[in-house]
């Protein structure tokens, strides 16, 4: 008997956990830079150090993206994120020990080592407990976590940050994971007892005719559609992190604002992407039902050019306009169609990948994609360095989004199986 609908049968407990641990990371995630005037008047840190720092996290993050994705499929999702969330917490508390540059690149390194595996488990427990044609909304549900997470980083940080000092939000935030982690080591199972989940549809139909046949990892890892899919996450993150990096940088050097309102303005863009990132499942999944006759890779990319090619123009707007209110009104439409595009990526994934495939390479286009966070924080940092402005940074975003949204259209398409067996 397989599963039906959303909710039901430990289904909700597992949504609402995967919910928390995505609020938990990027509350984790966004505490530097809402921290990051005060660390960067404490160590005496340049702008361009700054943005090493940022990137710092993505080198560890990157890395495992494809590592966490592996151990996903090899010792199961709940005990990867488990062990994911409790080093993570550590690490985010060991930012009371830092002392200078070098300390500071170290923890930021091993955090985003920690926080690395989180995406690709959740798509796998998703994958383990959902029917196929619930899972793209079932992903964007689920990682709408992450930007709410981002959304009450800067009143938490920030008020913390003022009252006692920055060191203090982030022993409160290690607390926070630790809870977690032991609540969801007692109550999440991996799987579902005694039902069966349906395989990807995109699966369904293409492999009838080699339904003996295994296709091996290495497979999937050189499909365009996984690679172009790869490269649109790429253009998503590189918006995604100049955001979650110098945004509050931007409104306090660039547009003068005090920090207590910088911390209460950054809420906005967020609590948009809440929106954006829990509606980009249903969004897409509704538009299947209604075009199911056209297959169900032209919902996805309906949904993934229109709204990061719209997420382009408004994040490239916002760095010509001349007023703040403009700017932050730009920023926060940009991370709303952004996040619309955000369960797309990872449905995609669902779709044309064998299930026991899906943590390995969803972690692999995730890796790929998180390579933006290594070169966009410190490009922006030196762009800014060298211009004294933040326009150039915000255009080149915005353009490296256009053509990510234009490859899609043409290069992420159906596998094509052929009879030969891949294994």
């Amino acid at each position: 008997m397989k599963q039906q609908g959303i909710f039901g049968d430990g289904k909700t407990v597992v949504i609402i956990m995967l919910f928390l641990a995505g609020v938990i990371n990027y509350l984790d995630r966004s505490a530097l830079s809402i921290a990051a005037p005060f660390i960067q008047e404490d160590i005496h840190l340049t702008s361009t150090q700054l943005g090493i720092i940022f990137s710092s996290f993505s080198v560890g993050y990157a890395i495992f993206n494809f590592l966490g994705g592996m151990a996903s499929d090899r010792f199961g999702a709940k005990l990867t994120l488990f062990v994911a969330m409790i080093v993570w917490s550590l690490f985010s508390g060991a930012m009371v020990l830092v002392v200078g540059f070098a300390s500071l690149i170290i923890v930021r390194i091993v955090f985003g080592m920690a926080e690395g595996p989180l995406s690709s488990t959740i798509n796998k427990m998703v994958n383990n407990w959902f029917p196929a044609d619930k899972r793209a909304s079932v992903v964007g549900l689920a990682n709408s976590g992450t930007p709410l997470g981002g959304a009450i980083a800067g009143p938490i940080v920030g008020y913390i940050a003022l009252a006692y000092g920055w060191k203090y939000s982030f022993i409160a935030i290690m607390i926070l994971g630790f809870v977690w982690a032991i609540v969801w080591f007692k109550v999440v199972k991996e799987k579902p007892k005694n039902v069966d989940i349906e395989e990807p549809i995109a699966n369904l139909e293409i492999a009838a005719d080699e339904i003996n046949h295994s296709r091996g990892l290495s497979y999937y890892l050189k499909q365009s559609t996984v690679l172009f899919t790869a490269f649109a996450f790429f253009a998503y993150n590189y918006i995604l992190f100049f955001f979650l990096t110098w945004f509050p940088s931007y409104l306090v050097e660039a547009r003068g604002m005090a920090v207590k309102d910088m911390s209460i303005v950054t809420v906005i863009p967020w609590i948009l992407g809440f929106l954006g990132l829990a509606l980009s499942g249903i969004v897409s999944d509704f538009i299947y039902k209604r075009f199911m006759s056209k297959g169900v890779l032209f919902s996805r990319k309906v949904v993934l050019v229109t709204c990061l090619f719209l997420a382009a123009v408004s994040i490239g707007c916002a760095g010509i306009v001349t007023t703040t209110v403009s700017a932050v009104a730009l920023v926060a439409t940009s991370v709303f169609f952004l996040y619309l595009t955000g369960a797309i990526y990872w449905a995609i994934i669902n779709d044309v990948v064998e299930s026991k495939y899906v943590g390995s390479v969803g972690g692999f286009m995730h890796f790929l994609a998180n390579t933006a966070g290594i070169i966009g924080p410190t490009l922006t940092g030196f762009l800014v360095d060298k211009t004294g402005t933040f326009s150039a940074a915000f255009l080149l975003a915005g353009g490296l989004a256009v053509i990510a949204s234009l490859a899609v259209i043409k290069f992420v398409t159906p596998i094509v199986h052929n009879e030969i067996a891949y294994k």
